[in-house]
């Protein structure tokens, strides 16, 4: 999901053939934050696997929205796609492509603020976040403080899967950080967002939309998410970038 920055993702569009073993070499080797790996086992509707460089996730966003075009622009075609946790709606208007994942309670839990400055994040709230990893938002006072923080990348990795660091609304500016799961810092992270919503929800705004801008400056990505009670969609622009061919 990007526009002046973006996100690389990787996708595989046959895993026929592959281990669990070969896939997650393959995502280590493309070095993307995850690679998709798409079977076509079951008629009808693609399932997806995502691979970080060390790690399988039931749930990202970005991916999702990545293979989402790739299927509905470079075809077959799909309306529909599979993920660990159920099934995922695909739409797209203009040149945004929509993702609707299951839609399941996100449990949250507001925490003490000390869990996020123990990390080097100067937070003002904290909350964590299972959708399903374990995420911990960390809200701070502005957007400079988004820009500058520097988190203890050993801390957050035995503190939580993620850290996102979040200001504000219309945009709210963020960062991702997630190296327990190989990704030192994430360029956009459709399952933070969904985070988020989780957030606004238990602070009493059921439904809303929200523009997520993360990254840093001269290399940020949008991320587009509306939300409704637990159904979430997630929106992105998607930018078609070369065609490899692995070795055998």
């Amino acid at each position: 999901m990007g526009s002046s920055g973006g996100n690389a993702l990787g996708v595989i569009p046959d895993s026929t053939g592959l281990a669990s073993g070969d896939m997650q070499r393959i995502a280590a080797d493309l070095g993307f934050s995850e690679t998709v790996f798409i079977d076509w086992a079951t008629a009808g509707m693609p399932a997806l696997r995502i691979f970080t460089p060390v790690a399988e996730l039931p749930f990202a966003g970005h991916p999702l929205v990545g293979t989402a075009w790739v299927l509905n622009h470079l075809g077959p075609g799909s309306g529909m796609m599979g993920i660990a946790i159920g099934e995922v709606g695909v739409r797209t208007r203009g040149d945004v492509v929509w993702v609707s994942p299951p839609a399941v309670e996100r449990p949250v839990r507001e925490v003490a603020a000390s869990q996020a400055t123990a990390l080097g994040v100067p937070a003002v709230r904290a909350w964590r976040v299972q959708v399903p990893s374990d995420f911990l938002l960390a809200e701070v006072a502005s957007a400079a403080d988004v820009i500058a923080v520097q988190p203890d990348l050993a801390a957050v990795a035995g503190a939580a899967d993620g850290l996102s660091v979040f200001h504000g609304e219309a945009p709210t500016r963020s960062r991702f950080f997630a190296p327990r799961i190989g990704i030192d810092e994430d360029p956009a992270t459709g399952s933070a967002a969904v985070a988020l919503a989780a957030v606004r929800r238990t602070l009493g705004r059921d439904a809303g939309t929200a523009r997520v801008v993360q990254g840093l400056p001269g290399s940020l990505s949008e991320i587009h998410l509306t939300w409704d009670g637990v159904a979430v969609d997630l929106g992105g622009t998607v930018v078609k970038d070369e065609v490899r061919v692995l070795d055998d």
